[in-house]
C-alpha cells in the first residue's frame, strides 16, 4: 500500500469543493451573525471526560481517544461539538442572559455515520442559551431555514417531532432499561408486532398509547389525533402545543410530524426537528432542545440549536460560477506592479502568467487581461 493513501473515510478536499464549501462557511457564518450569534472555536482535542460527560456519553463510541504525551490523562478528538459549546456557556462566558454562539469546524467519527459518509464532517452550528419559551425554537429554527436558504437550496421539508412525548408515555412503566430501550427500537422502526410482543405486560393505557404512537405520522392531523389518544398522558399536551406553535411560524407551512421519532432519545428534551433537501439521503440538518446538555458543567440552562456538516450540504447545492479573473503579465515594472495592486485591493482576482508558462486554474475564469496599451496598463477584455 503506498505511504500517502488515506485511511478509509477520509479524503482530501480539492480546489473545486475546497471553494464551494468555504464560501458556504461563510455565507452561513454571515448568516448566523445576522441574527446576533458570536463565533466560538473550541479545540479539536478536550480531556475526555469533558467530552463525553453528561449527554457526551452517547459519542464514547464515535470518538478518537489518545494519551497526552504531557499529562498522561486520556485525550479525545470532538466527534461533536455542541458538548464543548455548553462548558464555554457555563464556564468561560457564564452569562446571566441569552447567549447566542454559533461554530464551524471538522470533527472525527471513528466510524461514519452511513454507507460513504465522511469520518471528517464540517460541522456548522448555532445555539442558544438561557431562554425556555419557545421563542428561541422558533428562532433557531428559522435561523436554520435562513442558513439552507443562503445556500439556493430548493424546497425543504421539515419534520417536527417532541422528545417529551413517548417519554411521558413510558415514564412510569416499571420496566428494566434494556426492555425500555428494546421497546424505544421497535418504537422507531415503526414495528407494530415486535413492540406488541415487547410490551406484552406493561399497563393497558401504555401499550395501547404506543400502538398508537407507530402510526402518528403525517401532516398536522396527527397533533390533533395524538390529543385525542394521549389525553391520558398530561405531558403530551404541552408538546403538541408546541409542536402546533412551531408548525405554525413556518413561512410555508410544509411541515410533518413524527411523533415516535426517537433519534438522540437521550440527548433532547423537547422539540426537535429534521430538514431534508432533493438530492440528500438523509436529513441535512437536525435541531431543537437538549435542556440538560450543561448540567453536567454546573450550569444546566435551557438550550436549543442545530447543527449541518458542511461536506455534506456542498454535495446537494448547485455549483457556483467561477470567479472571473484577470490575466497579466509577468513583470518587473513598477507601473504594472502598481495597477495589479490596485485592482486585488479592489476585490479583483488578478492571476499572473509566468515567464513561459500559462498558468493552470481550474476555480477561475480569466474573462480580462492587463496590457500595456497607449502608454497606460489596461484592463481589457478578452
Amino acid at each position: 500500500m503506498s505511504a500517502w493513501v488515506l485511511p478509509d473515510h477520509i479524503a482530501d478536499v480539492l480546489p473545486s469543493e475546497a471553494r464551494h464549501i468555504e464560501e458556504l462557511r461563510r455565507d452561513l457564518l454571515d448568516t448566523a451573525r445576522g441574527y446576533g450569534y458570536e463565533l466560538v472555536m473550541p479545540p479539536l482535542l478536550e480531556h475526555l471526560e469533558s467530552l463525553l460527560t453528561g449527554t457526551g456519553e452517547a459519542l464514547d463510541l464515535q470518538t478518537f481517544k489518545l494519551v497526552d504525551q504531557l499529562s498522561g490523562r486520556m485525550l479525545g478528538l470532538r466527534a461533536d461539538t455542541t458538548q464543548q459549546v455548553a462548558r464555554i456557556d457555563a464556564h468561560l462566558l457564564n452569562r446571566r442572559g441569552v447567549t447566542r454562539l454559533c461554530y464551524c469546524g471538522p470533527v472525527l467519527h471513528t466510524r461514519p455515520g452511513r454507507p460513504h459518509a465522511t469520518r471528517e464532517p464540517l460541522q456548522f452550528g448555532a445555539e442558544i442559551y438561557g431562554h425556555a419559551g419557545l421563542e428561541a425554537d422558533v428562532e433557531i429554527l428559522h435561523l436554520a431555514l435562513d442558513c439552507l436558504d443562503s445556500a439556493k437550496l430548493g424546497a425543504v421539508q421539515i419534520d417536527l417531532s417532541d422528545a417529551r412525548i413517548p417519554r411521558a408515555v413510558l415514564a412510569d412503566v416499571d420496566a428494566s432499561e434494556e426492555l425500555l430501550s428494546d421497546v424505544r427500537n421497535a418504537l422507531a422502526a415503526k414495528d407494530a408486532s415486535g413492540l406488541a410482543a415487547l410490551t406484552r405486560h406493561f399497563p393497558a393505557p401504555v401499550r395501547e398509547a404506543l400502538a398508537t404512537l407507530v402510526r402518528l405520522y403525517g401532516d398536522a392531523s396527527v397533533l390533533d389525533e395524538a390529543a385525542v389518544a394521549l389525553k391520558s398522558f398530561p405531558a403530551v399536551s404541552p408538546a403538541l402545543d408546541a409542536l402546533r406553535r412551531l408548525a405554525a411560524s413556518l413561512p410555508h407551512g410544509n411541515a410533518s410530524f413524527d411523533l415516535a421519532e426517537l433519534r438522540g432519545y437521550a440527548y433532547y428534551s423537547g422539540a426537535r426537528f429534521a430538514m431534508y433537501v432533493p438530492g440528500a439521503s438523509d436529513a441535512i440538518v437536525r435541531g431543537g432542545r437538549y435542556d440538560e446538555v450543561g448540567a453536567v458543567f454546573g450550569r444546566n440552562r435551557p438550550a436549543v440549536g442545530f447543527s449541518l456538516d458542511l461536506r455534506e450540504l456542498v454535495g446537494v447545492v448547485t455549483p457556483r460560477p467561477l470567479r472571473a479573473a484577470i490575466r497579466a503579465p509577468w513583470s518587473d515594472d513598477a507601473a504594472l506592479s502598481h495597477a495589479i495592486g490596485a485592482l486585488r485591493a479592489d476585490g479583483e482576482t488578478v492571476v499572473c502568467v509566468m515567464p513561459g508558462h500559462e498558468s493552470e486554474i481550474d476555480e477561475f475564469r480569466c474573462d480580462r487581461e492587463l496590457a500595456f496599451k497607449a502608454g497606460s496598463w489596461t484592463v481589457l477584455s478578452l
